[in-house]
């Protein structure tokens, strides 16, 4: 599968790979957007032995266990018998000081959760090998919240991270090459819809139609990205009930917090504010004047920033009783053709 775009990014990991010290990175961002795929391409494109592991929400016994089996193979050593997870990592760091690695561990808030000190942990390995191991040690994250808070001042980790990047969706241009053989026309249409997700612009087929992609992908039951949005959105909240007001409101354009708390049935003013405010951590919803109100900060308000989100509740969430029963070329015709082309397409 070819790699497409990032190359900043890529630049930037590959140049802290090749030092020969240690060094470590720390990179966050919403699901889908790329972290890990990038990572991955990083390693294949540079020098040096690499361990990658995907941590799990299990014990800390288990993730060790995990880890122990890909190290040993790694390095073609027999089975490691580790039980916690700070003897396995000095271990690495040790065999570092000898030859040359790089060490990510993916989905760092899950081992975070069930092992007691974990940035402290790492903290102490960083410090006790900063002027012997030849290590490029990688966190990546999902959570956003938790992974900014390893950067704060009162975090163990704070000042040992050398990188650390944001990874945001792509530009319309590097998405573009996803689908190189649409027209610009339905290239703006089929962005308008999937943003700058990797993992979305991938499945968009462009040997048919941009209706046909929609259809397949968002518009239809048992399409493939049909419960991407609820698995997406349920992974850090727990309470969806205000949540899916709320973003139903903005997806019907209501952006001031009055009217959208009027036209919602959010319980309280302080609910919604809870609500907006963790929308817009998670990088779902953002505060802004619109283009209309220039530079106008009195018309500030809040909208949607992911499109593929914006596109679910605007036409499936809302009909969804008539989504699931009406034929999906039918239900695209007479609920989303005619908006998308008039009112969605200049939202983006």
């Amino acid at each position: 599968m070819k790699f497409i775009g990032r190359a900043e990014e890529l630049r930037k990991i590959k140049r802290e790979i090749s030092r020969d010290e240690l060094r470590t990175i720390l990179i966050y961002g919403r699901r889908r957007v790329g972290k890990s795929e990038l990572v991955k391409q990083a390693i294949q494109e540079s020098e040096g032995k690499s361990i990658y592991y995907e941590c799990k929400q299990v014990t800390e016994e288990n993730n060790t266990q995990s880890l122990c089996d890909i190290v040993a193979e790694s390095y073609d050593l027999p089975k490691l018998g580790y039980s916690r997870i700070e003897d396995l990592l000095e271990f690495v760091f040790n065999l570092s000081t000898k030859e040359k690695c790089t060490l990510v561990l993916d989905e760092y808030p899950y081992l975070r959760e069930n092992v007691k000190g974990m940035d402290s942990i790492l903290q102490s390995l960083i410090d006790k090998y900063k002027d012997s191991a030849n290590i490029t040690f990688i966190l990546l994250g999902s959570y956003v919240d938790i992974m900014k808070s390893l950067l704060e001042h009162e975090n163990p980790l704070f000042g040992r991270v050398d990188l650390t990047l944001n990874l945001k969706q792509m530009d319309y241009y590097d998405s573009a090459l996803f689908y190189p053989n649409f027209s610009d026309e339905d290239k703006i249409r089929i962005y308008s819809v999937f943003g700058g997700i990797p993992y979305y612009n991938r499945l968009v087929d462009d040997s048919i139609s941009v209706k046909e992609n929609l259809i397949e992908l968002i518009a239809s039951p048992d399409a493939r990205l049909e419960n991407e949005i609820e698995m997406y959105l349920k992974s850090e909240i727990s309470k969806m009930t205000n949540v899916n007001e709320v973003l139903e409101s903005l997806a019907k354009g209501y952006s001031k917090y009055g009217e959208i708390l009027s036209n919602s049935h959010v319980s309280s003013g302080p609910t919604m504010v809870d609500v907006l405010d963790k929308l817009i951590r998670m990088e779902i919803v953002c505060k802004k004047v619109s283009d209309q109100d220039g530079n106008n900060k009195k018309k500030m308000g809040y909208y949607i920033a992911d499109n593929l989100l914006f596109f679910y509740y605007r036409y499936i969430f809302k009909n969804n009783s008539r989504f699931r029963i009406m034929e999906p070329n039918k239900f695209y015709d007479k609920y989303i053709s005619k908006d998308f082309e008039n009112n969605f397409l200049l939202r983006t």
